[in-house]
């Protein structure tokens, strides 16, 4: 099968655990990988045969951006479920990292990772 993939979507945003995280807010960066069938949009050359990915980029920035979730879980499954609901998507892939974790003596970052498929029917 087909796919896109869009990386280094990079915004502020406030899901966290704790209670700073939801009022001072951080980094988030994510990508996505898109399952669709880009064959059309092959043979017609036209932007109507496939998936115009400003919508995903957009979709992602505002989730991140106006979500107060607990949990980057929840987060990440918020984004799942809202691309999936594009016609053209059958699969989706997110990878959302928090660059800065407020962790005492860890300079990594956090990364979640999550597969959803369309349900049929």
């Amino acid at each position: 099968m087909d796919n896109i993939q869009i990386t280094g979507i990079r915004c502020y945003g406030y899901t966290g655990y704790l209670p700073e995280e939801q009022v001072l807010g951080q980094w988030f960066e994510v990508d996505v990988t898109l399952w669709l069938d880009l064959a059309p949009a092959g043979k017609s050359d036209a932007i109507e045969d496939t998936l115009d990915y400003r919508t995903v980029i957009s979709t992602v920035k505002h989730l991140v951006k106006t979500s107060k979730f607990a949990l980057v879980e929840r987060l990440i499954s918020a984004i799942a479920s809202n691309i999936l609901e594009l016609e053209q998507v059958t699969q989706v892939q997110i990878r959302l990292s928090k660059p800065a974790a407020p962790i005492p003596d860890f300079g990594g970052k956090i990364t979640l990772e999550v597969t959803r498929t369309k349900e049929k029917g």
